[in-house]
């Protein structure tokens, strides 16, 4: 334990930093999964909307710092990806 004021006031600034991370990780995993779980469904207008939200809550995080600019770009374009290979389509031939 710390002994020192600083010591102190560092390790309560710590645990507020902590519990914060902790919300931004928590949301990004949540939304992924509502994402791809909606993607899995097959309702397309359901995953675009579910697709814009990752892109917030991914450009949001990366904006506080949590993480950076390219992982919030790669989490972006993998789920697109995704999106791209698990959605049907419709043929446009006559």
């Amino acid at each position: 334990m710390p002994t020192t004021s600083s010591a102190k006031k560092a390790l309560r600034v710590s645990e507020r930093k902590h519990k914060r991370n902790l919300k931004r990780k928590s949301l990004l995993k949540q939304t992924i999964k509502k994402f791809r779980k909606t993607t899995a469904s097959g309702d397309s207008s359901a995953a675009q909307t579910a697709l814009h939200d990752v892109y917030t809550v991914a450009d949001k995080i990366a904006k506080t710092g949590y993480i950076k600019k390219n992982k919030a770009a790669r989490i972006k374009s993998r789920n697109a990806k995704f999106m791209a290979s698990h959605t049907v389509k419709p043929n446009k031939s006559k």
